[in-house]
């Protein structure tokens, strides 16, 4: 009997162990890898119809995989769509909603992460590359570390971020310090490099390679989240440029504008670290073991001053970063999971990042929370979209320059609110009408009604994010 008592303690104790990560074991559970560009268009990649900027790799990833062409970000700038991500909340109930800084831009103690129920399932778990939700001082709640991640490497500050170039990355809770001599302008953290010798997104790449390859013995969740191809606001309001780039590669002998020569370089520099990644992948035997997601955090910029009728970012959406329209908001987002997603197959289901609280949760086998905004795409991701539930409602909010709210019922109809919490909201029947153009609020008043009253509703108070309206103009 004391025998026996022994061996299951002794298998207990190895289970514990093992999925704790102190050993490797045979697991069926999928690797999850979530690469995150920023800033990038829906029209950015050829796949989704760009014909100027070169994206063979992320095309090839979607000729492999299944491409979303209803996928929509959780906010049109940074911080609060990364937050929607983190926690499966959308975004009036998610912790942050606008890019405001400080202990207002921080996730706090009692959040919960996709990172952490990952974390807490046995997953290995790694940011590498921009955060944004934490940083030293009295947003250090907001630490990677403190919220679900195993390990950190890469920008803290998305402000610090804006340089491609930093004297500096954070490993963890240090900084490791770079050959950039940096040139401050402001006091955000911005500037620029006079001597750029190290890329940041070169060597979130490298450590994104090195973190597989490191685990491949046990299942991992890398949240890789690029820079790229955001610009670098300081050296725009210095130099009229605000693109970075080690070399301008095959748009050096274009006869353009810098900032479009160096816009293009990032993008296709971009599209090549995904072609490491999945060529890493097959290589080492990891492909049919893990669930990669592209995407990107909101709309495309024009803060680097770029052509976009040159480049067509938003594809034939209206608006940038900062629009409510789908040109802010609705974003490229192909999954690729050789054996499992079919290839080849372009899937129309309407989901958002907040979803992805549940879909790594189910894959993972782990339990979510229970209060979240989250629907689990494995339906539409394993060919079972029969079985796919979908959202009644999707919701955003915008805080600069004035209150705004937007949400998206059944997919089709489209509500834009501004100026006061009982104005009557602007509303797009997307089947018909992609670009927004056309307000049929006055042919569809049932519809208006049902979204109005959903959007006096949908957003939870929040101390840090109270709505200041702001008057329309006449």
């Amino acid at each position: 009997m004391k025998n026996r008592i022994w061996i299951g303690v002794f298998l207990v104790a190895f289970v514990a162990l093992a999925r704790g990560g102190g050993l490797s074991w045979a697991d069926d559970r999928p690797n999850l890898i979530w690469i995150l560009a920023d800033d990038l268009g829906y029209g950015d990649l050829g796949v989704y119809g760009q014909k100027v900027i070169k994206t063979p790799h992320i095309d090839r990833m979607a000729a492999e995989g299944m491409k979303f062409t209803q996928f929509y970000a959780g906010a049109t700038v940074c911080a609060p769509s990364r937050s929607v991500l983190m926690t499966g909340m959308h975004h009036g109930h998610t912790r942050v909603r606008g890019n405001g800084g400080g202990s207002k831009q921080a996730l706090q103690p009692g959040d919960t992460t996709v990172a952490k129920v990952l974390q807490q399932a046995g997953y290995r778990t790694a940011l590498i590359g921009k955060w944004g939700l934490g940083e030293e001082g009295e947003a250090a709640t907001g630490l990677p570390r403190k919220q679900g991640f195993d390990q950190f490497f890469g920008f803290l500050n998305q402000h610090h971020a804006h340089n491609h170039f930093p004297d500096h990355l954070w490993r963890n809770e240090s900084k490791e310090l770079l050959p950039n001599d940096l040139v401050p302008l402001g006091e955000d953290g911005g500037g620029y490099s006079k001597n750029p010798k190290v890329y940041a997104d070169d060597l979130i790449a490298d450590e994104s390679i090195k973190f597989v390859t490191e685990n491949r013995e046990r299942p991992f969740f890398l949240y890789w989240s690029m820079v790229v191809p955001h610009a670098n606001n300081e050296r725009t309001k210095e130099l009229g440029d605000g693109t970075e780039v080690p070399d301008l590669g095959e748009y050096a002998k274009e006869d353009w504008p810098a900032q479009d020569k160096g816009q293009a370089a990032m993008i296709t520099r971009m599209d090549s670290y995904v072609g490491r990644m999945m060529q890493h992948l097959k290589d080492t035997g990891l492909a049919k073991k893990t669930l990669v997601i592209f995407t990107s955090d909101n709309g495309p910029h024009n803060e680097s001053k770029h052509d976009l009728t040159r480049f067509h970012p938003s594809g034939p959406f209206t608006g940038i970063k900062r629009s409510l329209t789908d040109g802010g908001i609705r974003v490229p987002f192909i999954a690729w999971w050789p054996g499992t997603v079919q290839p080849g197959i372009t899937s129309k289901h309407v989901a958002y990042f907040g979803d992805w609280m549940a879909t790594a949760s189910e894959l993972a086998k782990a339990t979510s929370p229970t209060d979240i905004d989250s629907i689990s795409m494995v339906p539409t991701l394993t060919g079972q979209s029969d079985s796919q539930k979908s959202h009644a409602f999707l919701y955003w909010e915008f805080h600069e320059g004035g209150f705004k709210q937007a949400a998206l019922y059944q997919g089709r109809w489209k509500g834009i609110r501004t100026g006061s919490p009982d104005a009557k909201i602007a509303l797009y029947d997307q089947q018909n009408d992609v670009s927004e153009s056309d307000n049929v609020r006055e042919k569809h008043p049932e519809i208006a009604a049902k979204i109005e009253a959903y959007l006096s509703q949908a957003r939870s108070p929040s101390a840090n994010w109270e709505p200041i309206w702001k008057a329309s103009k006449k």
